[in-house]
């Protein structure tokens, strides 16, 4: 019996505190943040979606610019290997025999698609990014695959490189990171739709 009143006289306050704490935290807090969010930053908010109006009028998205979609055809830009692609990522290690038999695939790969092309392959264009899905390369892989790319759409090397240009991103703060190229905004400029 007198743990039955110790128990009551613990539980409302518990209760009450959960009841609480799930309202502020559970509902309060993130229908907060999200109008915030929707009003300061809707791009962002809504998945940094790329959507294009076309000739006739209508409007198609085509992916996120956040997250790799992967292209294999030769005048396209191609990308970093990506989860959608034939391989994800993995906790192999960098020096394991696996991991070099799947870089050796894909630098076969790219070497089929581009036999022209004797300079090294950047080592973006064979390995995973620890994420799986990053839509950007370096500049170096980017440069790596321009004159194929010209040589597809029949267009000069130095307009392949502008289009690179203008959807390369610098370094954050002008110092942090690396200079990126954004996969998908390149190969949708070149085909017109940017």
């Amino acid at each position: 019996m007198y743990m039955n009143k110790e128990i009551k006289k613990f539980f409302r306050p518990a209760a009450v505190c959960l009841l609480a704490m799930t309202l502020l935290c559970g509902v309060i807090y993130p229908l907060i943040i999200t109008g915030a969010a929707q009003i300061f930053f809707p791009h962002q908010a809504n998945g940094s979606i790329i959507t294009v109006t076309l000739k006739d009028g209508s409007t198609k998205d085509y992916g996120s610019e956040l997250i790799a979609q992967t292209f294999t055809e030769p005048q396209y830009l191609i990308g970093r290997p990506n989860l959608t692609g034939s391989s994800g990522p993995s906790n192999l290690s960098s020096v394991s025999k696996q991991e070099e038999a799947l870089v050796r695939e894909r630098a076969e790969w790219l070497q089929a698609l581009d036999p022209n092309n004797t300079a090294d392959i950047p080592s973006d264009l064979v390995t995973v990014s620890g994420s799986g899905v990053d839509p950007n390369i370096s500049q170096e892989a980017a440069e790596y695959q321009v004159a194929r790319i010209s040589a597809e759409r029949g267009i000069s090397a130095a307009d392949v490189r502008a289009v690179i240009d203008r959807y390369t991103t610098g370094r954050f703060l002008g110092f942090w990171g690396e200079p990126a190229v954004n996969v998908l905004k390149v190969n949708l400029a070149l085909d017109g739709l940017l």
